[in-house]
């Protein structure tokens, strides 16, 4: 029996990259020997145990066997004569297919390291074309390893595009592809998920909402870029740098979908994008279980982000209604996370990266305006319900006027 540790820790070690987790792969072992060396068994499609003291995962060297199309139809073989090459083999890209044993050597048969020094993502084997799910591995791999000058093997792209013709992606089911889409909006660059989802074809059947968005013109003198695909690809960067927080990301990404239905006979104008991008975000949300929080987010970023770029120009009681619908006295937090998306909105412009946003200080000082006001007063008149909201509503309104006024 002999112990290797694989995949993202011996990857990341050799890229000198921060890591958390360990996986270890156990060869010449049998189910019986892992549980009488106190192993706790877990997995469900084969044999997978937890360490006794630091509950790392240890997997039984296997082989896979296609069965069924789609991710879920595979036969595993966990025989004790299955060896170590054998089990890298199946593994999908080379650079995850390194082992180091117990003294610190490292396996290498697939040439992994190589492929680390080119900066290349290249698939172990043909096999790869037989698990879907690799797709948004490899285009996860290029959100995380972008920094570091990282991208696709011409020929594992090749091998992509034709899963996708073959309909191989048509198997995916809805939590895997939020599961990695996920991951990658926590990466340093979540637009090259993205890219290389379209590149490959992919992003069309799995995101058709952002997908559709490339080649839809905006109004030139608001958007040099023109294209929406690339400004909706700029947002999401400025949103990366403004925060870590995927949540945000999200919305950033998905902020402008209302401009993928606009009829074609007003464009570049997209008057009412706002609004109806709010069912296509419930819609994708809907389709991939999408959790609440980055639904409600970007709802929100989706329907108001104007009103937050106009929202100096603004009467009192559209900028009071507008905070009402924000819920920003309840939720701060959320609030001042739309601010960011709005942020990043303005900024992911061509030659606008820099620009200052005035709008986004305004409606912070609007948001203490009406947190602040004086209700003791109020409270000791003993008014009914309708008559102290009335008289609240009043005094949040005269609030603003005169912030206005000073501004």
């Amino acid at each position: 029996m002999k112990i290797y540790l694989v995949g993202g820790a011996v990857r990341d070690k050799l890229l000198h990259y921060p890591f958390k987790e360990k996986d270890w792969v156990v060869v010449g072992a049998s189910p019986e020997q892992m549980a009488d060396l106190g192993y706790t068994p877990v997995g469900k499609d084969f044999p997978v145990f937890l360490h006794p003291k630091t509950k790392e995962e240890y997997a039984l060297a296997r082989t896979e066997r296609k069965t069924a199309p789609g991710y879920k139809g595979f036969a595993f073989n966990t025989d004790e004569s299955v060896t170590l090459e054998e089990d890298l083999a199946r593994r999908d890209l080379t650079i995850n297919a390194i082992a180091e044993d117990e003294n610190g050597n490292i396996v290498d048969p697939y040439h992994g390291k190589t492929d680390l020094e080119h900066k290349l993502l290249r698939h172990v084997s043909p096999a790869f074309t037989e698990d879907p799910v690799r797709i948004l591995r490899v285009a996860r791999f290029a959100a995380r390893y972008k920094h570091l000058g990282f991208h696709v093997a011409e020929e594992t792209m090749a091998l992509m595009q034709n899963m996708v013709q073959q309909g191989e992606v048509d198997a995916l089911v809805a939590e895997r592809v939020w599961q990695e889409m996920q991951k990658a909006l926590g990466e340093q660059h979540p637009e090259a998920f993205i890219q290389v989802l379209k590149d490959c074809g992919a992003l069309q059947k799995i995101l058709p909402e952002i997908d559709c968005l490339f080649g839809i013109p905006q109004p030139e003198c608001y958007h040099p870029e023109i294209d929406t695909g690339v400004h909706t690809i700029m947002v999401l960067q400025q949103a990366c740098q403004l925060s870590k927080d995927p949540i945000i990301r999200f919305a950033a990404l998905t902020h402008d979908l209302g401009k993928g239905i606009t009829p074609e006979d007003i464009l570049p104008s997209h008057r009412s994008h706002e609004e109806r991008g709010v069912n296509v975000i419930k819609k994708l949300c809907q389709r991939l279980r999408i959790p609440n929080d980055y639904r409600d987010l970007a709802v929100l970023a989706s329907r108001f982000h104007l009103h937050a770029h106009r929202a100096l120009e603004l009467k009192t009681t559209t900028l009071l209604k507008t905070l009402e619908q924000l819920d920003a006295l309840r939720k701060p937090q959320r609030f001042e996370a739309f601010l960011t998306v709005c942020l990043a909105d303005i900024r992911g412009r061509k030659g606008s990266e820099n620009c200052d946003y005035p709008q986004m200080d305004y409606m912070r000082q609007a948001f203490e305006a009406i947190r602040n006001i004086d209700i003791n007063d109020l409270k000791q008149q003993e008014l009914s319900g309708e008559d102290m909201a009335n008289a609240i509503r009043e005094r949040r309104l005269k609030a603003l006027k005169q912030l206005k006024t000073a501004n």
